[in-house]
């Protein structure tokens, strides 16, 4: 449904984009082109987003600051292509914006979210981490302790990842 919903917004959304590019004397490739970088900043934001959450990494500033930068783009076609007819056209206008960004950012949230435990972990990363620590207790065990950078390198992980990896192998509760 949610997919559903993306498609029929994206679909308005870039035709009132369209229609404001047009307007304003762009033409042809140049015109088709300029709405899909519109709602395609959004997505690529939320693709560096969505891939800093998988990889335990803070996503970059410039990230956030390109997804708002986006929405407001997005938006601002939207409005402008109602604006003819009021406030409440540009109200209705903008609704496919909304729409759109926000099916979409739910999607990203429940691709982020899938499949997490009760402890808010995903279950994936529990069989990953449970790997990485017998791992390390065995280059440990052989006499050659994996470095923190090693470990983050050899599970594409981050470096404080890692460091809490090492610090859970020596629990031994924890396996």
């Amino acid at each position: 449904m949610v997919c559903g919903v993306a498609v029929i917004a994206a679909i308005v959304s870039y035709r009132h984009a369209y229609a404001v590019v047009t307007e304003y004397g762009e033409s042809g490739v140049t015109a088709i082109m300029i709405p899909l970088t519109i709602d395609g900043l959004v997505y690529a934001a939320s693709m560096v987003i969505l891939h800093s959450a998988r990889v335990g990494v803070k996503a970059p500033p410039l990230a956030w600051m390109l997804l708002w930068l986006g929405i407001t783009a997005t938006l601002a076609a939207n409005v402008a292509h109602g604006w003819q007819n009021g406030l409440v056209g540009s109200i209705v206008a903008a609704w496919p914006a909304v729409a759109l960004v926000g099916c979409y950012e739910m999607l990203m949230w429940l691709v982020r979210t899938n499949g997490r435990a009760s402890t808010g972990v995903p279950l994936e990363i529990l069989g990953l981490d449970q790997q990485a620590i017998k791992a390390y207790r065995e280059s440990v065990r052989i006499g050659n302790p994996l470095s923190e950078r090693r470990l983050a390198e050899k599970y594409g992980r981050s470096r404080r990842w890692s460091r809490s990896i090492i610090e859970r192998s020596a629990d031994r509760d924890y396996s």
